[in-house]
């Protein structure tokens, strides 16, 4: 039986990007070595970085004066790295999600931290909207999606201060103007490569205005001067990230992507709302994932929770248990889910509500 897989992460990939890994794995480049076990200095592997560097950039349309590096240790990595770099003396926070809440916690160990707006009050099942935000801050750090809760923005914000995006669920999802922000980071394992490697899409004019010491390792100068290769980069995500991001460019780029995830979503979204035995967990149109699509049992329906699961399940609708913060299901659609998948579990819905 087929799987549709609507894990969170790390979640679906590509075909293309799977087995062109798994050969690569054999086999690198012709070389009769595995790209596990070749030096990353090789002209081979040089090659691999630069061309996902570059993919990054043109798919993105990333302006002069910015450049793109990968670094390991994933995006909780990057919730240090982030005010070690930019913050002088005060940062704004959007607090939107557990992930949100884990870098505005990690930035208090820097400086000031100002908390400009929290929908924590309504278990994160909307975006804050009209919030004030103070003109002196260093940044303001924005988490885009929200995996756990299914909400997300999906506008560039402007603010009138520098901005700060983790994008690790929504990025190559929509086209973005990356003028708006000073950084953009995220971790590989929603849309881009299995987990081991975090990007980070960095303003070079934002840099060097701290007077602290940074470690050389969480210095995004190192990562840039490098070409992020200052120490042996992981090389397996960074080589699987460039699969995607060639079958990315193959399939029309992103606003290709946009069009089919607008699509994906739109199908199981009016399937929520027209079958009377669930509802979405996010109410606002404008502040549901296109990612991540959170819903729950209507309230009498409840004790049937573990009867659609199993149902779900028996189609090979694989991950679509919702988070224990949540409950219900989530079905992540990620760009490299096929619409087919959405349709095999809108289908199981529609069984499932006649037969009860």
């Amino acid at each position: 039986m087929k799987k549709h897989n609507f894990y969170a992460g790390p979640s679906i990939l590509p075909e293309f990007t799977i087995k062109n890994t798994a050969e690569a794995v054999l086999n690198f480049a012709g070389t009769g070595l595995s790209v596990m076990e070749v030096s990353h200095r090789s002209k081979e592997f040089v090659a691999v970085m630069d061309q996902a560097i570059a993919l990054v950039k043109e798919l993105l349309n990333v302006p002069a004066g910015y450049q793109v590096v990968f670094i390991g240790g994933g995006a909780s990595t990057q919730f240090c790295m982030v005010p070690f770099n930019l913050m002088k003396s005060k940062a704004g926070y959007l607090n939107t999600g557990a992930w949100a809440a884990k870098a505005q916690k990690e930035a208090k160990l820097f400086g000031d931290v100002i908390e400009v707006a929290s929908s924590k009050d309504a278990n994160y099942n909307y975006i804050p909207k009209g919030f004030d935000v103070p003109s002196d801050l260093d940044y303001l750090h924005i988490t885009t999606n929200n995996t756990i809760y299914g909400t997300e923005i999906k506008t560039d914000l402007d603010l009138g201060v520098p901005i700060v995006a983790d994008m690790s669920s929504d990025i190559f999802s929509r086209p973005i103007d990356v003028s708006k922000y000073d950084i953009i980071y995220g971790g590989a394992q929603k849309n881009l490569a299995p987990s081991g490697v975090a990007f980070a899409i960095v303003k070079e004019g934002a840099l060097g205005k701290v007077d602290r010491q940074i470690p050389t390792m969480l210095d995004y100068r190192t990562h840039i001067d490098k070409e992020s290769m200052f120490n042996t980069p992981p090389v397996l995500p960074v080589y699987a990230a460039l699969q995607t991001l060639t079958w990315l460019k193959d399939n029309g780029g992103i606003a290709s992507m946009e069009k089919r995830n607008i699509e994906k979503a739109g199908l199981l979204y009016d399937e929520i709302e027209s079958n009377k035995f669930f509802k979405a967990t996010v109410e606002a149109d404008e502040d549901k994932s296109l990612m991540n699509i959170c819903f729950v049992m209507n309230d009498e329906y409840t004790e049937l929770e573990k009867d659609f699961m199993e149902l779900a399940t028996s189609k090979g609708c694989v991950g679509i248990k919702g988070h224990r913060s949540v409950g219900g299901f989530r079905a992540s659609t990620y760009n490299a889910l096929p619409k087919e998948s959405v349709e095999v579990l809108v289908a199981a819905m529609k069984e499932f509500a006649s037969k009860h």
